[in-house]
C-alpha cells in the first residue's frame, strides 16, 4: 500500500523478492494545467511490473475490505499511502500490518517527519519499520536505520535518500518478520515528538529569525509550501539560500530584511539579506511573473533592490 514516488523503491524491492503482491494505491487525481486524471507513481510502476492494482476511493469502503479479505494476505506493507488504516484492516493479515516511516521513531511521528527534522536542525534522519497499532506511528519497532543529514541537504534530496534506505531495510527485515525471527520492540515515549501538517503560510519568511534558521526553512519547505517574502509589493520566492559566515559585517542600517550586495576580490557580486542574526545569501529566486533565476541575474535586472527591505506583507514596499 503506497502512493507517491517515495514508495516506489520499496515496491521495487518487494517485487524482486519471493512474494505474491497486490498493490493498493490512491485513485488517479487531476494534475497539471489541464487537470487531466494522472496515475500516482506507485500505480505507474506497478503497471510496468504487471502487478494487480486496487484503487479504492476510501479504505473505509466495505467492498474494498471484502476484496482485501479475499486475498487472504499474510502481511500488509504500508509506505506513504495517504490514508490511515481502520483497526479491521490492520488486523486482517496473518502477520499484521507494517509501516515504513521516514524518521527515527519515536522522534517525528506524524505526516511531515523529514521537513521537521531539517527545520529542527537535527544532524541525522532515518527510517523505521513498525508493526502498526491504533496510534499515530506508535507501534512497536521491527527495524531502524539512521543516516546523517548532509550540510545544505534539502527536503527533496533527503526524501530521495530515505526512500532508497527504507527499501533496503524493508528487503532485509520483511523475510525475518515473516519467519518470526524479529521481536517487535515497544517504542519509548521518552523523546517522542510529533510533526505537524504544513500550511501555505508556514512558507512566509520572518527576517527577524537567525540566518541559520531561515536557511533550514528554505531547505525544508521545498517544493511545498516553499518559502517566500515580498519586495516592493511583489511576491518573491526564495528557492535556494545559504547563511554567510558569521564574520559578515552588517550593512548600513542592519535591520532584518535589508537587501545588500557585496563582492569578494575575484568573485561575482552576491545578493544577501540581513536577518535577526547574521546574513543569508540568496542563490536561486523567483519574482512574481518571472521564471526562476540565479540571484545575481535578478540583481542585474533590478539593481534598485539593494538597500530596500523585504516585507512579510504585499502591502508594504
Amino acid at each position: 500500500m503506497g502512493t507517491p514516488q517515495f514508495a516506489v523503491p520499496s515496491l521495487q524491492a518487494l517485487a524482486e523478492g519471493p512474494y505474491s503482491i497486490t498493490v493498493v494505491t490512491q485513485p488517479d487525481r487531476p494534475a497539471g494545467r489541464g487537470g487531466h486524471a494522472t496515475a500516482p507513481p506507485v500505480k505507474k510502476f506497478a503497471q510496468e511490473l504487471g502487478l494487480p492494482i486496487l484503487q479504492p476511493d476510501t479504505l473505509r469502503d466495505p467492498a474494498f475490505r471484502a476484496q482485501l479479505a479475499a486475498l487472504q494476505p499474510k502481511v500488509t506493507v504500508l509506505v506513504a499511502y495517504g490514508e490511515y488504516l481502520a483497526p479491521s484492516l490492520l488486523e486482517l493479515p496473518r502477520r499484521g500490518s507494517i509501516n515504513l516511516h521516514p524518521s527515527l521513531l519515536p522522534r517525528w511521528r506524524g505526516s511531515t517527519p523529514v521537513q521537521s527534522a531539517i527545520l529542527a536542525g537535527d544532524t541525522e534522519a532515518g527510517v523505521t519499520i513498525i508493526r502498526m497499532d491504533r496510534g499515530l506511528d506508535t507501534g512497536p519497532i521491527l527495524a531502524q536505520r539512521s543516516t546523517p543529514i548532509e550540510p545544505g541537504e534539502t527536503h527533496v534530496q533527503l526524501v530521495e535518500r530515505l526512500a532508497g534506505l527504507g527499501a533496503r531495510l524493508l528487503a532485509e527485515a520483511l523475510p525475518l518478520w515473516l519467519r518470526g525471527e524479529i521481536e517487535a520492540t515497544p517504542q519509548s515515549e521518552e523523546g517522542a515528538t510529533l510533526s505537524h501538517t504544513l500550511k501555505k503560510e508556514d512558507g512566509l519568511i520572518n527576517w527577524s529569525l537567525p540566518a541559520q534558521e531561515i536557511s533550514r526553512r528554505v531547505r525544508a519547505l521545498q517544493p511545498w509550501p516553499g518559502t517566500h517574502t515580498f519586495w516592493a509589493g511583489r511576491l518573491l520566492k526564495i528557492l535556494e539560500a545559504r547563511p554567510l559566515p558569521a564574520s559578515q559585517e552588517p550593512p548600513a542600517g542592519g535591520e532584518p530584511g535589508l537587501l545588500f550586495s557585496s563582492r569578494e576580490p575575484g568573485a561575482p557580486r552576491l545578493l544577501a539579506v540581513w536577518t535577526g542574526r547574521g546574513a543569508l545569501e540568496l542563490l536561486q529566486v523567483q519574482l512574481a511573473g518571472k521564471p526562476p533565476v540565479a540571484a545575481q541575474a535578478l540583481l542585474t535586472g533590478y539593481p534598485q533592490m539593494v538597500g530596500s527591505v523585504l516585507s512579510d506583507s504585499q502591502l508594504d514596499d
